[in-house]
């Protein structure tokens, strides 16, 4: 655990791919007085996610290759200049289905030395009807459950509303470029012996049609990423 958690910053990235209609509203939604910079992970967006973005006062960093992790990756590439290891980051989507509100409630039990890395789940708060479709649900109970078995580590979600510090998030060394983002994060701070723990989060219907959950080639690619990368770090 990271001493100096006091001084502090907190730093939140948004991967996002085509969400001119509801990065600002994401951005705004985020509680100004405790974040320090917002990052917006362009991938490579076809519409004004980047002016929307701007102008919402977010920092947008330029991610050309497609994937949700690389468009992570960038933030945290951004991040390597200014980042200190007691600082926090918080990832969250753009699509305007989390609570950025929330970022309080995420950020506490590392705040107060109580975790390492905290997933936001979904399972355990209030959903809207219809925000996660039957794919999804049943992808995050067979990973959730494979991760117990194998690395004897216990989450209900791969939600992508979460927190790590920055030293942890170093240590972790994400690489996943694609689908496999979030179990990655969670299997490898599992083989670290990191703390993890979850808290509810409500979620809503995201705004647009969903990259992955959106199309059957989404999910088989996403359903297959996913268990790829918990075999592949045993």
């Amino acid at each position: 655990m990271v001493e100096n958690l006091e001084s502090r910053n907190i730093y939140v990235i948004i991967p996002a791919y085509n969400e001119e209609k509801s990065i600002a509203k994401v951005i705004n939604d985020i509680p100004k007085s405790i974040v320090k910079e917002v990052i917006v992970g362009n991938n490579n967006s076809k519409d004004n996610t980047q002016l929307e973005a701007e102008n919402a006062g977010a920092t947008v960093v330029f991610a050309p290759i497609a994937g949700y992790g690389n468009a992570c990756l960038k933030g945290i590439e951004y991040l390597k200049a200014k980042a200190k290891p007691q600082d926090i980051i918080v990832f969250l989507d753009g699509d305007y289905s989390d609570y950025p509100d929330e970022i309080p409630k995420i950020i506490a039990p590392i705040d107060n030395r109580e975790a390492d890395l905290v997933i936001g789940s979904r399972a355990l708060g209030v959903k809207q009807s219809g925000s996660m479709t039957l794919p999804q649900e049943f992808g995050n109970w067979l990973a959730t459950h494979l991760m117990d078995w194998f690395y004897k580590v216990k989450f209900t979600d791969l939600g992508p509303f979460r927190a790590v510090s920055w030293h942890n998030l170093m240590l972790i060394n994400m690489q996943d470029k694609t689908y496999g983002w979030t179990v990655e994060m969670q299997v490898k701070a599992a083989k670290l012996n990191l703390k993890c723990v979850e808290v509810p989060v409500k979620y809503r219907k995201r705004i647009g049609v969903s990259k992955v959950s959106g199309t059957i080639k989404g999910v088989i690619m996403a359903g297959y990423k996913i268990i790829w990368t918990i075999f592949k770090n045993l």
